[in-house]
């Protein structure tokens, strides 16, 4: 599709300056080649372009790992597992600044301390919902001198006036992630296209990258 497409786009072929068509097999070995570091790379530079604040929500969703109808799979007993994504948004430019995949059911909190740790420059403050409420991820984030903004598991009154202590206002910018996350699926869709697992994960750092270009057009 994406040769279809520069077949038609002579002007886009000039500003690129590709004087030649690649070969489908091309565009696959090179994307085969491009080391999952490289991508996170790429993602970290389309997030300078947008104007971000340090406010970061962080949150997770489901992508498919097939695009077969839910009610075929539901009349055949297919059953597709997921990827669980979990994204580092900045709430002011609604822009992706990490993500990280998996194909198991990792806690949320278990996944956290790996994204705080490679991005601590790029954070002030941590949203999060009750998710996220682990001392070690409160004390690692302090640690790093980012502010966590986290709500708290309602165990105990102490529990309960913990957050209704929190600011609602900053909390709120928290639905920013849950805006993004659906731009992603509607825009890109909402499953990936690659077959092995490798790929599918170096998919959605494209399409995340991609999501970051095209706002800051």
């Amino acid at each position: 599709m994406l040769l279809d497409e520069l077949i038609e786009m002579p002007r886009i072929r000039s500003a690129i300056e590709l004087e030649e068509l690649p070969s489908p097999s091309t565009l696959c070995k090179a994307f085969n080649r491009l080391d999952m570091a490289v991508w996170r790379v790429l993602l970290n530079l389309s997030a300078t372009l947008l104007p971000t604040n340090g406010v970061v929500g962080i949150d997770a969703s489901g992508f498919d790992r097939s695009h077969a109808s839910k009610h075929y799979t539901k009349r055949t007993k297919l059953t597709i597992q997921q990827l669980e994504v979990t994204l580092l948004v900045d709430t002011r430019a609604n822009a992706i600044i990490d993500l990280h995949v998996t194909t198991t059911r990792k806690h949320d909190s278990k996944i956290a301390p790996s994204l705080i740790k490679r991005n601590t420059g790029e954070v002030a403050v941590l949203l999060g919902d009750k998710g996220y409420d682990d001392q070690k991820i409160r004390a690692l984030v302090r640690e790093t001198g980012v502010r966590p903004v986290i709500k708290h598991r309602e165990f105990s009154s102490l529990h309960k006036a913990w957050n209704a202590r929190l600011d609602a206002d900053l909390y709120g910018q928290r639905s920013q992630n849950e805006t993004v996350n659906s731009r992603l699926k509607r825009k890109y869709g909402a499953f990936v296209r690659s077959r092995l697992w490798w790929k599918q994960f170096r998919e959605l750092v494209v399409g995340c990258l991609t999501h970051n270009i095209d706002k800051t057009l």
